[in-house]
């Protein structure tokens, strides 16, 4: 299946991502590849364009990634971001310098010639401390800024532009809008990636490869397991049967929750188990975060290992696995960036696992995901429900994770949640995008009705965020957290101190493990 699509070419940014979502945002498709993958793999999706990342990199160092010949030998279209801009100059004959000020954050620029996309952008987002110093032949300047004299340049002829600031960052404000003109203007791309499509081309992909076989799907009523059993079950019908264990490890009321919502609301066979003794047994002792979140995962399979025997030994497993949790896992074959964590549903997984995973929303960015599952049907409460991490309630308890120390975080994260709803702070267009408690294991001296107390702290984590990829905490009113926290000692037997994360991602991840 080939779609209207651009390329993109991560030369190591940490904004490759975003920029993938802005052209996802733009209603056209694109993948995301190394900067050296094999040429038939990124040609494979027969793209009408390509974007060219940033990069921590001088073009000139030793080593440093370039853009391989088949790429200008292809004749298509070209947006060069940053580091990008650098390689094109490099290949194509101009010169790059260090530049003697280095631009990093706010910067304004100012258009050199009228008519272009560049004529509404005027604030910008710079991050470099190399500039191009000669454009190559055939490029004219588009822009300027205090510290560069080509701050934007593009040969017409060719197609080829290139800027030297983030448009795909938020900091840029419009800059969104220059990477849509490059892709459906300049590409001439029809922006059909739209929900509609890709349920269609999701139900297709997952016929294709299951045939008529039986499938499991694991789900934990987070949106999405749901969506992606949601999918499968659109695609597949009574082929499919959901299993849904419950670890123990779950939010407050959640399992009586996800079993109503996928027997009553979406009709599929639903099989429930109750796992908790063996996921306490299993992570008794252990403390050590990827050790805790490899346990998790090699539990998880075993179990659906063990329930598959039972249901006639299907082939096939579905994962609601998405996009951010590849990339932080790091895939080796969809990025080059550094390995941040294991996520149990994708680095986590045991090698000798009996199963073929059905991934379809392994691409999908969350926002991406929301939209399907609202085009599916699925409750509003289901769709946007708090994200929740696959190894659940062991990433927030951390340290040893027990069965009292799972049931003090449950009753506080619930707490929490209580409050930020009834200060209208949870849900679609809500104050957070993302918020829960996290048990530290670190206990401080207290007092509580005249007498002493040794107990843990509970941390408050609270986010805003449009792709999970990057996020900011939260302004929550000083008078919630105050209740919030006061509800929580007063509460929660063993914990006596409250305290509120206020790290953006990065340098922090939302999750403390």
């Amino acid at each position: 299946m080939t779609h209207n699509s651009i390329a993109i070419l991560d030369f190591g940014s940490q904004f490759a991502q975003l920029i993938a979502r802005r052209v996802r945002e733009a209603n056209v498709y694109c993948e995301l590849f190394p900067w050296d993958a094999p040429q038939e793999k990124i040609m494979s999706i027969h793209p009408k364009g390509i974007i060219l990342s940033g990069g921590p990199k001088s073009v000139y160092e030793p080593g440093a990634p370039y853009i391989q010949p088949f790429i200008l030998e292809s004749k298509l279209p070209i947006l060069g971001i940053c580091y990008g801009m650098q390689a094109l100059t490099h290949a194509l004959g101009g010169k790059v310098d260090p530049s003697a000020q280095r631009e990093y954050g706010h910067a304004e620029i100012q258009p050199l010639i009228p008519g272009t996309m560049l004529d509404v952008i005027s604030k910008v987002w710079m991050s470099h401390g190399d500039k191009v110093t000669q454009m190559p032949p055939g490029f004219v300047a588009l822009a300027q800024s205090g510290n560069s004299p080509y701050a934007a340049m593009g040969d017409f002829s060719r197609r080829y532009f290139a800027v030297q600031f983030h448009p795909e960052v938020n900091h840029t404000p419009r800059g969104k809008e220059l990477i849509q003109h490059f892709a459906v203007d300049i590409c001439g791309i029809t922006p059909d990636w739209t929900p509609a499509s890709i349920i269609d081309e999701s139900v297709e992909r997952i016929r294709q490869q299951v045939g008529s076989s039986r499938v499991l799907a694991a789900v934990s009523g987070g949106v999405d397991s749901s969506v992606a059993a949601a999918l499968v079950h659109k695609a597949v019908g009574d082929q499919l049967v959901a299993v849904f264990v419950n670890t123990g490890l779950l939010r407050k009321n959640e399992p009586e929750q996800v079993v109503t919502a996928f027997r009553e609301m979406l009709g599929a066979e639903l099989v429930a188990v109750d796992a908790a003794d063996e996921y306490f047994a299993a992570l008794a002792g252990e403390t050590d975060p990827e050790k805790k979140r490899k346990i998790v995962g090699e539990k998880f399979i075993r179990i659906f290992e063990r329930e598959a025997k039972s249901l006639g030994q299907p082939k096939f497993l579905v994962q609601g696995t998405i996009y951010p949790d590849v990339v932080e896992s790091s895939a080796p074959d969809r990025n080059k960036a550094d390995k941040i964590k294991t996520h149990h549903n994708v680095g986590g997984l045991p090698k000798d696992m009996q199963f073929e995973l059905v991934e379809p929303l392994r691409y999908l960015f969350k926002d991406e995901v929301r939209a399907v599952g609202e085009a599916l049907g699925l409750p509003t409460e289901m769709v946007w429900r708090q994200p929740f991490p696959g190894p659940g309630l062991t990433v927030r308890v951390l340290g040893e994770v027990t069965p009292e120390r799972a049931e003090r975080l449950r009753q506080a994260d619930s707490i929490l949640t209580q409050e930020l709803a009834a200060a209208g702070l949870l849900g679609k267009g809500a104050g957070t995008s993302q918020a829960f408690a996290v048990l530290l294991p670190v206990r401080s001296v207290g007092v509580m009705g005249d007498q002493r107390t040794y107990q843990e702290a509970c941390a408050i984590r609270a986010v805003l965020t449009d792709d999970f990829m990057t996020a900011d905490w939260a302004r929550i009113p000083y008078e919630v957290l105050a209740k919030v926290s006061t509800r929580i000692v007063n509460e929660v037997r063993g914990i006596n101190r409250v305290v509120y994360d206020i790290t953006s991602k990065p340098p922090a991840t939302i999750e403390w493990e």
